[in-house]
């Protein structure tokens, strides 16, 4: 995403708010972040860092994986003070930019972070951040949304009004050119749709909202959605429901593994 599309700090707030909402909601998130721990190379690390822990769900299953300290970041502060409540503990917390990492030089040896940067105006510089923070051949693995991500929900919108409601995500070409400048080795780098399966779209729609995943972008409606274009709304998504009666909405995840060079 651009610096022109997203504001960090609404980001900060929208995933606060759901702090307390988000875990019911996060089976697509947890599954992202399993498929991503399952493709980590074989390594010993030292110093961990979870990076967007959100709640701190990958948190602890890095620090039960490694024999490790591990300390989870991220930017909403609600969702911090939430991780530190539940056990067990880490060694520990902080509210932190990815693009301004409080953390030193060549001090990591694993940078994870599952479905967050997205979220960032310039990943560019998350990766010069990454590349910073990383001892000589540690690793930065992430996943990250790319365009075409909720494309059924998109459509239906611009079926309805001329308003931009559902965010935009970087193309991945534009992806990969971040990746191949970032001075990092590419070990690991593909874009698998997940697709998931819903009865009624309003399933969705407050699936997205108890994420905190709600629409940043400028051009967005402002105030309450009215009655009559959520009937339209609904009414423009059914021409995706399926033979085996689910409406679908499609993330397409980049998963990525970059190394420092030794």
């Amino acid at each position: 995403m651009s610096e022109a599309v997203i504001d960090k700090r609404q980001v900060a707030a929208s995933f606060s708010r759901a702090a307390s909402s988000y875990d019911q909601a996060a089976a697509f998130q947890r599954q992202v972040g399993d498929d991503l721990l399952a493709v980590l190379p074989a390594m010993q690390p030292r110093h961990v860092v979870d990076l967007g822990s959100g709640t701190g769900f990958f948190t602890r299953a890095l620090h039960a994986r490694y024999a490790a300290q591990v300390f989870g970041l991220d930017l909403a502060e609600g969702m911090v003070r939430l991780a530190r409540q539940q056990p067990p503990a880490v060694q520990g917390w902080a509210v932190a930019d990815a693009e301004h990492l409080p953390l030193r030089s060549a001090s990591l040896d694993l940078l994870f972070s599952s479905l967050a940067v997205q979220w960032c105006p310039r990943l560019d510089q998350v990766l010069a951040e990454a590349r910073r923070v990383l001892r000589p051949g540690g690793y930065l693995a992430f996943t990250t949304l790319v365009d075409g991500s909720l494309h059924e929900l998109r459509q239906a919108w611009q079926a309805v009004d001329g308003f931009v409601h559902v965010n935009r995500f970087m193309p991945a070409a534009d992806l990969q050119a971040l990746l191949t400048d970032s001075g990092l080795r590419i070990q690991h780098c593909q874009v698998q749709p997940y697709v998931l399966q819903y009865q009624q779209l309003s399933e969705l729609t407050r699936e997205l909202k108890a994420l905190g995943a709600n629409n940043r972008n400028p051009g967005r409606p402002g105030g309450l959605t009215g009655r009559a274009r959520l009937r339209a709304l609904t009414q423009a998504y059914e021409r995706f429901r399926q033979a085996d009666g689910t409406l679908p909405a499609t993330y397409q995840v980049a998963q990525v593994i970059l190394q420092v060079q030794e």
